[in-house]
C-alpha cells in the first residue's frame, strides 16, 4: 500500500493528514483520510510545529505506516502571508536597461520599501536585439557593495523574455561573487510588462530565505523519522513541484495554501459550483470552483495589493483571520487586520510572565498607549547582525528572553521605528488582542489562556470612548463586539468577491456602499437607528459556500445566514489544505513567442535563445519541438512521471481594410502533465 503524507504550514496552524489514494472519494465521502492532526505553527523554529503535527498524525495511524509513506507534499500560506502583511527578507534589485521611471509603475517602488535598487546599462529590444551593451563592471561593483546587507538578489532585464542573455550573465556573476540566491525575471514568466516582471522577481527573491527555512525543517524531520519519500510543494495553480525546484522559485508558491484548499475542498465536499472560503489565523482566501475546477487568474495572481505575473488560482485574499489585530481606524471604528498578531491567550499559555505583565498594566491608574501589546522574536536573523542598525541590534538582544511588553521595550521614536522595521522584516511579531481572544472570553474556543484574554479585553475597555460605554459595558460585551466584527467583515469580503467575479464591480468603501452593506447584514453596530431607516435591504449570495479552516465553525454559520445562502463545512474542513496538498498532480508549461522583425523573417524566442526562419510554419514547428522539450524536462525535474503533452498556439494577425493580413506574433505553449513520482519508482 502507498500512503501519502500531506502537510500544510499556515500562519497559525500546521496541519498533517495521512491519505490513501487507492480508496477514492464519491460524493464528498472522506474515507480516504486515514488520520489528521493539527499543531501551532512555530515561526521562530518551524521544525517544532512540524514535528508536533507529524508525530500527532502518526500516533493516530497504524504503527507500521512509516514504511508505506511514498510521497510527502506541502502547501503553505507563509509566502502569501508575508506579502499580505508586508514582511520579507532584504534584497537588492538589479534592473538592466530600465528607465528609472519604471519604479513608479506596478507599485514597484512601494514594494521595495527601503531595499536598494541599481540601474545597469543593458537590456534588449522587442525583437530580442541588444539595446545597449551590458555593463558588467557596474554590476560587479553593485553586487559587492550590497551583498553583505541583503539576503538575496533579484535581476530583471528589459525585454528579457525576448532575450534572456543579460539576465543570465548577471545571474552567473552574482553566483560567482556571493553565496546569495538570485532570481531572474525570465525564469518566472514569459509575458511582457517589465515593471510587473521586476516586481515578481523582487517578491520571489524576498521569499527565498523563508521557504528555505521551511523546506530544510521538513527535510530534517523526514530524515529523522526515516521517511525516504519525495518532498513536493503545492504551486499557486494547485499543481505540485519538487521541493528542491521550489527553492529557486518560491513566488510560485504564493497562493499555494488557497490552491490546495480549493483542491481539498472539492475533494472533501463533492461540490462543483461554489465559493470556497478558507479562513485561517492570518487571512481569508475566497475563490471559485466552476464545474469542479479552480478558476485561474488570467492576468496573474494579485496578493496584498501587488499584481504579480504568477499563474495561480483566481483567489481574493484578505487580511482577516482568527488572529487578526483588533484596532481602531482613523474614524475611531473598531476594525480587524490586515496584520496577524499573536493572541494574548496563546502568549499567556506559553509565557506566564505575560499574564503578570497584563495584571500590572491593569492595576496602573492611567491607560498607556501600548497597554496589552508585546513583542517577541519570530524567526532567526536572515543576514546576521550586519543587517541590523545599532537600535535594532539592541532591541533584538532585549527580545532574547521571550515576549517583552511594548511599554517597556519602546522608549522613544528611535526604538519605535526599530521595532517597526524588525516587524516589517518578519523577524519580530507583535502580540495583542485578537478574535481568538474574544472567542476564549466567550468560551467559543478553549485550549489557550482565557485569563490572558480577559485581562487584554479589560485593558481594551479602558480605551473605549465614553460614548461607547453604554454599548460595551464589560469584557464579554467587548468580546461579542469583536466576534460581530469578524462576521461583518467576513460577509463584506464575500460580497466584494462576488461582485468582482460577476461584473467586475468594486464594492469600495464609500458611504453609500457602507450603508447598504450595514443594513443588508443586519443593521449598524452603532445602535438602533437601522430600525428607523426608510429603506430595507436584503442580500443573497446566489452560490453556496464551502467553508474550511479552523475558525469557520465559529463565524460562518452566522455569515451564511445573513447572506441567505447554503453553507457546507465538510468533514476534515480544518485540514482541507493538507488534503489538497496530496490530491494534485504535476503540471509544467513552456512558452515560445514568434515575432517578425523583418519582412519574410520569423524569429523564435525561446528561453534557450533565438532562431530565425523564412517560413512561419517552420518556425512554429521549431517552437513546438523546443517548448515540448522544455516542458518535459521541467516536469521531470519537478518530479513527474507518466507524462502527457498538450500544445496550444495563438496567432495574432491584423486585418487591413482590403482584407490584407499582417502577421503580428504567435505564442506557442507546451504543457506537460503527470503524477508525482512516488518512493521506489
Amino acid at each position: 500500500m502507498s500512503v501519502l503524507l500531506g502537510l500544510d504550514t499556515g500562519g497559525t496552524y500546521t496541519d498533517a493528514v495521512l491519505f490513501d489514494p487507492a480508496q477514492g472519494v464519491t460524493g464528498g465521502a472522506t474515507g480516504d483520510v486515514i488520520a489528521a492532526a493539527k499543531a501551532l505553527t512555530t515561526k521562530h523554529d518551524l521544525a517544532i510545529g512540524l514535528r508536533e503535527a507529524i508525530e500527532a498524525v502518526l500516533a493516530e495511524a497504524p504503527p507500521d505506516i512509516l514504511a508505506d509513506i511514498a510521497l510527502v507534499s506541502l502547501s503553505t500560506t507563509l509566502a502569501t502571508n508575508a506579502i499580505v502583511e508586508g514582511y520579507g527578507s532584504p534584497i537588492c534589485l538589479l534592473l538592466l536597461g530600465y528607465d528609472p521611471k519604471a519604479l513608479d509603475k506596478a507599485g514597484l517602488r512601494q514594494a521595495l520599501g527601503g531595499d536598494p535598487v541599481v540601474f545597469i546599462e543593458g537590456g534588449h529590444t522587442p525583437a530580442g536585439d541588444e539595446q545597449a551593451p551590458l555593463d558588467l563592471e557596474a554590476a560587479r561593483q553593485a553586487v559587492l557593495a550590497h551583498a553583505p546587507n541583503v539576503a538575496a538578489f533579484a535581476v530583471s532585464g528589459f525585454f528579457s523574455v525576448r532575450n534572456a542573455a543579460h539576465e543570465c550573465a548577471i545571474r552567473d556573476l552574482i553566483q560567482e561573487l556571493t553565496d546569495r540566491p538570485v532570481t531572474c525575471g525570465h525564469e518566472l514568466t514569459s509575458k511582457l510588462d517589465a515593471p510587473r516582471r521586476a516586481l515578481t522577481a523582487a517578491l520571489n527573491a524576498r521569499l527565498i530565505p523563508q521557504l528555505q527555512q521551511l523546506i530544510r525543517a521538513i527535510g530534517g524531520l523526514l530524515a529523522e523519522k526515516g521517511i525516504a519519500a519525495p518532498l513536493m510543494v503545492v504551486k499557486g495553480d494547485g499543481s505540485l513541484i519538487e521541493a528542491k525546484v521550489a527553492l529557486g522559485s518560491p513566488v510560485e508558491t504564493i497562493l499555494s495554501g488557497p490552491a490546495a484548499s480549493l483542491v481539498g475542498a472539492r475533494h472533501l465536499s463533492g461540490e462543483d459550483d461554489v465559493f470556497v472560503v478558507d479562513m485561517g489565523g492570518t487571512t481569508t482566501d475566497i475563490a471559485l470552483l466552476r464545474d469542479g475546477r479552480p478558476v485561474l487568474a488570467a492576468e496573474g495572481a494579485t496578493v496584498g495589493g501587488w499584481r504579480t505575473m504568477v499563474e495561480a488560482v483566481a483567489v481574493h485574499t484578505f487580511g482577516l483571520g482568527g488572529d487578526s489585530e483588533v484596532r481602531v481606524d482613523e474614524a475611531n471604528r473598531l476594525v480587524l487586520g490586515p496584520r496577524r498578531i499573536v493572541p494574548l491567550s496563546l502568549l499567556g499559555r506559553d509565557h506566564g510572565s505575560v499574564i503578570d505583565s497584563l495584571r500590572q498594566q491593569l492595576s496602573e491608574r492611567e491607560s498607556e498607549r501600548f497597554d496589552g501589546r508585546f513583542a517577541l522574536r519570530l524567526r532567526p536573523l536572515d543576514t546576521g547582525q550586519t543587517g541590523l542598525d545599532r537600535v535594532q541590534a539592541k532591541l533584538w538582544e532585549d527580545l532574547a528572553v521571550g515576549p517583552v511588553a511594548l511599554s517597556r521595550l519602546i522608549t522613544g521614536h528611535a526604538s519605535e521605528r526599530g521595532v517597526a522595521r524588525l516587524v516589517d522584516r518578519g523577524l519580530v511579531a507583535i502580540g495583542g488582542f485578537t478574535p481568538s481572544d474574544a472567542a476564549h472570553v466567550l468560551e467559543l474556543q478553549q485550549g489557550w489562556s482565557a485569563e490572558a484574554a480577559r485581562l487584554g479585553g479589560a485593558l481594551w475597555l479602558r480605551r473605549v470612548l465614553d460614548a461607547e460605554r453604554a454599548a460595551i459595558p464589560d469584557v464579554e460585551a467587548f468580546a461579542r463586539r469583536v466576534v460581530e466584527q469578524v462576521v461583518r467583515q467576513s460577509a463584506r469580503v464575500l460580497l466584494t468577491t462576488a461582485l468582482a467575479e460577476a461584473d467586475g464591480i468594486n464594492l469600495g468603501d464609500g458611504p453609500v456602499s457602507n450603508w447598504l452593506v450595514d443594513r443588508g447584514l443586519g443593521g449598524s453596530t452603532g445602535g438602533g437607528e437601522a430600525d428607523a431607516a426608510p429603506l430595507a435591504v436584503s442580500l443573497t449570495l446566489r452560490r453556496p459556500l464551502v467553508a474550511i479552516g479552523a475558525p469557520v465553525a465559529t463565524y460562518y454559520p452566522d455569515v451564511a445566514e445573513r447572506l441567505n445562502t447554503r453553507l457546507v463545512i465538510p468533514d476534515h474542513a480544518a485540514v482541507s489544505n493538507a488534503v489538497g496538498a496530496v490530491a494534485g498532480g504535476v503540471m509544467q508549461a513552456a512558452t515560445a513567442v514568434i515575432t517578425a522583425p523583418a519582412e519574410d523573417r520569423y524569429r523564435v524566442h525561446l528561453p534557450t535563445g533565438l532562431r530565425d526562419f523564412d517560413d512561419l510554419e517552420a518556425a512554429a514547428a521549431f517552437a513546438v519541438a523546443g517548448t515540448s522539450a522544455l516542458a518535459t524536462e521541467q516536469a521531470q525535474r519537478a518530479g513527474a512521471v507518466d507524462l502527457e503533452l498538450r500544445h496550444d498556439r495563438e496567432d495574432k494577425v491584423a486585418e487591413g481594410a482590403s482584407g490584407f493580413r499582417i502577421f503580428i506574433e504567435s505564442r506557442i505553449t507546451a504543457t506537460a502533465f503527470g503524477r508525482p513520482r512516488l518512493a521506489r519508482e
